[in-house]
């Protein structure tokens, strides 16, 4: 377990974390999120000890990261893919890693097998692409076997296939009851990935919620209705008090929209009054528009829009 309480960490008048109080559990992927420059790593260099707190405290299983004693027994860490000297190896920067904390080198053998690094372990990890030493990183935090792990933009530079193995494999290892954080901007993937979310903006915490609740409060419930019947029953739902609105944007035909009721309500209400449906379907939101209109006023930097950038020449 993970706890935070107060977490604070001032550069010089710049807050780049405030009061920050959450807890990551074990036995679930915890999605950490937040637009650029939230304070994400700043966080989570400070569980690791490699940043200290201006005030509050982050706890790992209890205690300060720096009172573990063999600290890569109890937790793994993911932070930069490319901390590694250039000229060692894979096998030898594993070797060197465990021996510092008393393990043993068949572990390591183990999990290069686990991150399918085995074949060109003795290759010199300054020529390996960014998903190779995504994996070799990935099995540096795995050494130790810990029960908490921390991972910082773990799928950066991995194929399809990669970023699918190493979804299930944060998922089987939370599956055995490790306590599993993830900071990722690939936001689709945490919507696969993390059973819970933690969101912050400009070093705040902004929600700390199960990924269906997040999605659910930031998000306005619709339910898209086609009828051969459209007017008709337009006006009807108009009458009963219903927001609607037109959506043309579907292949098979012009449909409305109704905001703020369930699929239900508008069936029944169409029933009753024999009208024919041929679509009758809630609208539920992605994880990134949830994602924007919970964050859109924590954003630290904003782009101008292609249009604006190209003089309107679009």
């Amino acid at each position: 377990m993970i706890e935070l309480k107060g977490l604070t960490k001032r550069y010089g008048q710049t807050v780049a974390v405030r009061d920050l109080t959450f807890t990551v559990r074990p036995g679930q992927v915890t999605g950490f999120l937040g637009p650029n420059g939230a304070g994400k790593s700043t966080t989570m260099r400070m569980i690791l000890g490699l940043d200290t707190p201006t005030s509050g405290t982050a706890l790992v299983k209890g205690v300060p990261y720096r009172q573990l004693k063999n600290p890569l027994r109890t937790v793994g860490a993911l932070l930069d893919a490319k901390w590694v000297h250039p000229n060692r190896s894979a096998r030898s920067h594993l070797h060197w890693m465990a021996a510092s904390n008393g393990i043993g080198r068949d572990r390591v053998e183990e999990v290069l097998r686990l991150v399918g690094l085995s074949e060109v372990a003795n290759k010199a990890a300054g020529g390996f692409s960014l998903g190779m030493s995504q994996r070799l990183g990935l099995a540096g935090a795995l050494l130790g076997d810990p029960e908490v792990l921390l991972f910082d933009e773990p799928v950066n530079g991995l194929d399809p296939e990669g970023i699918l193995w190493i979804r299930r494999f944060m998922q089987r290892l939370a599956g055995e009851g490790r306590t599993v954080l993830v900071s990722s901007h690939l936001l689709s993937e945490m919507a696969q990935t993390a059973d819970h979310l933690v969101v912050i903006g400009r070093g705040e915490l902004i929600s700390n919620s199960t990924t269906q609740e997040f999605i659910e409060r930031a998000s306005e419930a619709t339910v898209r209705v086609r009828s051969p019947q459209l007017d008709q029953l337009r006006s009807l739902l108009t009458s009963a008090g219903m927001t609607v609105r037109e959506d043309g944007a579907g292949q098979d035909g012009p449909a409305l929209v109704v905001a703020g009721v369930t699929s239900d309500a508008v069936g029944t209400l169409a029933g009753q009054n024999a009208i024919t449906l041929l679509e009758l379907a809630p609208q539920r939101a992605s994880l990134e528009d949830a994602f924007i209109r919970m964050t859109g006023g924590a954003v630290e930097y904003h782009g101008s829009g292609v249009d604006q950038v190209m003089g309107g020449a679009l």
